[in-house]
């Protein structure tokens, strides 16, 4: 029990430091740059929060994000940096208006990113912001280890491969009946979205997945519009597209960064 105790003490004396390093967030408007087409719409009783590579908005009942929006360019998309999961719950916001560890704790959920860890990887800081509850989501894992994980992947492929810069917005859509989990009931959304622009091309590319097993990895069955996305949120999400297209989703090449990456990340 006494080794128990000290383990324990040690974890949480870790967790601490870690939380006191947390860099305070930026104004809002220094994160321009992640929204090349201007703001999605803000909520009333919600926070907007500005970090280093990425922009969101939080609401503070349900303890996820709404929104989150960052713009990935080609050469980001190559970052290096190995993955270190440094969860941490986000100290800009009040307790009991955040997300803590405790909440997914055997909760049967992963703590699932929004702005992607992988798409952050070119800096320690930006990647390590990653890593705040207020950027992520419960997601049951055959959704975050399988098809989210894949359009992750297949947008930095084609960043990459494109040689493009690629705005992505991704959120959560719930109900006032939706699941919690934790103490501080962490809604669990129903569903989760992504709006992916091309900002050489100015296609977009939407979709949305249901928050459930067994999905499997054909992204066309889970496309959908920006208008639809609209719709079904109340939420307004600037782009230079038609809201109501379906463009042909890109043949992504997986290989080309995959291998590319062996040679670049040695």
């Amino acid at each position: 029990m006494k080794k128990l105790f000290l383990i324990s003490a040690f974890a949480l004396f870790a967790y601490n430091s870690y939380a006191a390093e947390q860099v305070p967030p930026l104004p809002v408007a220094q994160c321009a740059a992640q929204v090349p087409y201007g703001m999605p719409s803000v909520p009333s009783d919600t926070s907007t929060i500005c970090r280093k590579a990425y922009l969101l908005n939080h609401d503070g009942n349900a303890k996820i994000a709404v929104w989150t929006a960052h713009t990935l360019t080609a050469k980001n998309a190559m970052g290096c940096l190995p993955r270190e999961d440094a969860f941490a719950a986000d100290q800009s916001l009040q307790k009991g208006k955040r997300a803590e560890l405790a909440d997914y704790l055997r909760s049967g959920y992963d703590q699932g990113h929004m702005v992607s860890n992988a798409d952050l990887s070119w800096d320690r800081q930006a990647a390590n912001e990653s890593f705040y509850l207020s950027n992520m989501s419960p997601q049951l894992p055959g959704l975050n280890r399988g098809i989210w994980k894949l359009l992750e992947t297949a947008t930095r492929s084609h960043a990459y491969v494109n040689n493009t810069s690629v705005t992505v917005y991704a959120g959560n859509m719930w109900y006032p009946t939706s699941k919690t989990i934790g103490p501080n009931k962490v809604i669990v959304p129903d569903y989760l979205f992504k709006i992916l622009i091309d900002n050489n091309t100015k296609k977009t590319y939407a979709f949305l997945f249901p928050n459930k097993e067994g999905l499997g990895n054909d992204l066309g069955k889970f496309q959908s519009t920006v208008a639809d996305i609209e719709k079904a949120t109340g939420l307004t999400f600037p782009v230079p597209d038609a809201k109501n297209v379906k463009n042909a989703i890109p043949a992504f090449d997986y290989k080309k960064i995959t291998d590319d990456k062996k040679v670049v990340c040695k």
